[in-house]
């Protein structure tokens, strides 16, 4: 009978069996590939555990319970979501014979990013000159991207620079999913909404963007530029809007004004148009990355025209400085901000 009580429990709130991997605190992510193979990441690892669910079956009926949680549709004709819990929990799943092993459930979960400049310098993620360095950059109002792979930090990084804007300034964030928690008094956040079960109500990045811009923010800032949103982030940073900032998928500085190109063409922007735009509105880009030591900041660019095109050149990498500290530097000065030594 209390086994018996013990999977209706399971089949009915929750994550079911998968619930204990998710209340842990060291949990970044819960991914399922069969009954019998369950892993979850801790800390940057990714460990196998001795979860096990029933069948097949099961696996089936718990991913179609969190879609239907989160007001998502799936079965046989539309056989793959990708959804938000009301945790916030990223929820993604496939089924059969799309996964030909069986159903396959990939939980991602948000915590809010929640540690100071001090805290990443303490940690390992740069040293004190870079620390002075980041709080003169946001001190000078300059627009910045950090970028990098995914769980390399790129959030967490972000908000704790955000934490060094002046209390006396607004920002307000806009979001995929809430992750972005800056110790600061005046913080409006605001989170995309995917469409509901009739395929309506959807509210994008790009729509809560140029919301924003009529909320009076001092900082605009998008969690994560993923899409055609790109366009009204540089509209806005090249109309007053100082010190704006964002996070970006990307393997390396240089690689960034590559891929805001193909995210500016999902909004119909042109590449010099693209190229136009992003030279008037960031100035900087950090690079971190996560390695078998940990998260850290691997490198500083300044982007610089170069003809008509816009190319990154580094001020920092490989723990020492480069070429383009100069122009940082002079970016600082021109500013009113003195240059840490």
């Amino acid at each position: 009978m209390l086994a018996a009580l013990r999977q209706l429990q399971e089949d009915l709130i929750g994550a079911g069996p998968l619930e204990p991997l998710l209340r842990d605190p060291a949990t970044t992510d819960v991914l399922v590939s069969g009954p019998d193979r369950v892993w979850v990441e801790r800390s940057g690892e990714l460990h196998r555990t001795d979860v096990r669910f029933p069948d097949e079956d099961a696996v089936r009926r718990l991913a179609q319970r969190l879609a239907l949680g989160a007001g998502r549709r799936l079965d046989d004709a539309s056989p793959y979501v990708d959804a938000r819990l009301d945790d916030g929990t990223r929820l993604h799943a496939v089924l059969p014979p799309l996964a030909a092993d069986g159903t396959c459930v990939s939980l991602r979960v948000l915590r809010p990013a929640s540690h100071d400049l001090d805290a990443l310098q303490a940690m390992g993620t740069f040293d004190a000159a870079l620390g002075d360095l980041l709080r003169a950059m946001v001190a000078a109002r300059l627009a910045f991207l950090v970028v990098g792979g995914t769980g390399s930090g790129k959030t967490t990084l972000l908000s704790a620079l955000l934490g060094c804007v002046g209390d006396g300034e607004r920002i307000v964030c806009v979001e995929d999913a809430t992750e972005l928690a800056p110790t600061h008094p005046h913080v409006v956040r605001l989170a995309a909404r995917a469409p509901n079960l009739e395929g309506v109500g959807e509210v994008t990045v790009r729509d809560l963007v140029r919301q924003a811009l009529r909320m009076r923010p001092d900082r605009l800032v998008v969690g994560e530029v993923r899409g055609a949103e790109v366009c009204e982030l540089l509209a806005a940073l090249n109309t007053g809007h100082d010190g704006g900032s964002g996070t970006v998928h990307a393997n390396s500085p240089a690689e960034v004004p590559a891929r805001l190109e193909a995210l500016a063409a999902l909004g119909g922007m042109s590449r010099s148009a693209l190229h136009s735009q992003l030279a008037a509105a960031v100035q900087v880009v950090l690079h971190v990355v996560r390695d078998p030591h940990g998260r850290r900041l691997a490198a500083v660019g300044v982007l610089v025209r170069d003809g008509d095109l816009v190319r990154v050149v580094p001020a920092w990498q490989q723990g020492r400085w480069a070429g383009g500290r100069q122009l940082l530097e002079d970016l600082l000065t021109e500013r009113n901000v003195g240059v840490p030594c």
